[in-house]
């Protein structure tokens, strides 16, 4: 049996922020704080929600100090104003930064403690204060996710949350805010999207449901996610993407993640490698090590993305699958570990230490082909 946990209301398509207001109002919520960051503010972003939210009469205090790779200090001046302030929402405006610091904020500043309480394996059911999702990225697909990810910056290390209260209660899925992202950026997002879809079909805990939205997430990003990276007024690129992120989002979110998604983590704990630019340097290596335990599921990945022909048979569809992840990887400039410019010895120092803390995240586990440590070290080692 699969136990499906999904946003209340899910509202899609160009001009969807504009329903905030009404979405507020539905929830019979009036005042919120909107934890965002500085880019939405430089875009105008901000402004004009704050604007929708004046016309119709609202509060719309603002939290924008978010960090990337949000971490537990970062989360502190959002946390006081909700401990300070008298708000009945959060919304969260931006990509996947903002939305999981959202979540975190709206757990933490109804039920108190640090972040380290609410970590996996704790099961966080108690709700927080309600979350409102505006993505502006494609590819998180945290509007639609039950987790959030946070830093302990004491240990460097990526903290897991999991379970109902940080599933957002809406999600306002406007593919029109992602026009202005750089393309470096719709390739980052674009991947990870990609690896949340596969991710969620070749799961041990896969299920009918979750397959079905990861197919059909992966026959809407295959086909776009290059045309987004090359022309970012490309509207119906754009508008298949973020689609495709959301439902990727519902995917996982009702499946699970694995292997790189565990290993990527620590990665950007440790090196501040941007969550869709470690995965994106991950899948090739870890589908080629994954393939054996699941050929059949990975070959259908092949056939919804576009990567291989339905004739092609599973070892033909695999094939094709890993020369077009490493192709993608060129046409989009991923860089190796080397050319984000990490150092190899401290990456070498502490592979361990990431292998151990992959593990500890449990995805690891969900993955077709489950490693001992010694694989992951061994993985890690041949991204140089």
């Amino acid at each position: 049996m699969a136990s499906i946990i999904l946003p209340r209301v899910l509202e899609v398509g160009a001009g969807a922020m504009t329903r905030l207001p009404a979405v507020l109002q539905g929830f019979g919520c009036r005042n919120p704080l909107i934890v965002t960051d500085r880019m939405m503010v430089q875009l105008g972003y901000l402004e004009r929600l704050r604007g929708l939210l004046a016309e119709a009469g609202m509060g719309g205090d603002v939290f924008a100090d978010t960090l990337p790779e949000p971490t537990a200090a970062s989360l502190e001046g959002g946390l006081a104003m909700v401990r300070d302030g008298d708000y009945d929402a959060v919304v969260a405006l931006g990509g996947g930064s903002p939305i999981d610091s959202a979540k975190a904020i709206a757990v933490l500043g109804r039920h108190g403690g640090v972040i380290n309480d609410y970590r996996f394996p704790r099961q966080v059911d108690e709700a927080g204060l309600p979350v409102i999702a505006i993505p502006t990225t494609a590819g998180t697909g945290s509007e639609a996710t039950r987790f959030t990810i946070i830093t302990d910056e004491r240990t460097d290390e990526k903290l897991l949350c999991v379970g109902a209260a940080f599933m957002p209660v809406a999600a306002l899925v406007d593919y029109e805010l992602t026009v202005s992202v750089p393309p470096r950026t719709t390739a980052d997002t674009g991947i990870d999207a990609m690896t949340h879809a596969i991710e969620a079909y070749v799961s041990r805990k896969a299920n009918g449901y979750s397959d079905s939205q990861a197919l059909a997430a992966l026959r809407l990003i295959g086909p776009h996610l290059r045309r987004a990276y090359h022309d970012g007024e490309d509207r119906a690129a754009r508008e298949a993407m973020m689609l495709g992120a959301t439902l990727a989002g519902v995917a996982f979110c009702n499946s699970s993640v694995a292997l790189v998604h565990g290993m990527s983590r620590p990665i950007g704990a440790f090196f501040h490698v941007p969550h869709g630019l470690s995965n994106a340097m991950l899948l090739p290596a870890v589908t080629e090590y994954s393939l054996p335990a699941a050929s059949a599921r990975y070959a259908d990945c092949a056939r919804a993305l576009g990567f291989a022909g339905l004739d092609d048979d599973d070892a033909r569809a695999n094939a094709k699958l890993l020369d077009t992840l490493v192709a993608i990887n060129d046409e989009l400039q991923v860089p190796t570990p080397a050319g984000f410019g990490i150092d190899r010895d401290r990456f070498f120092e502490v592979r361990h230490t990431m292998a151990e803390q992959a593990l500890a995240s449990g995805s690891p586990g969900n993955n077709p082909r489950v490693p001992e440590a010694e694989e992951i070290v061994r993985l890690y080692e041949a991204l140089w």
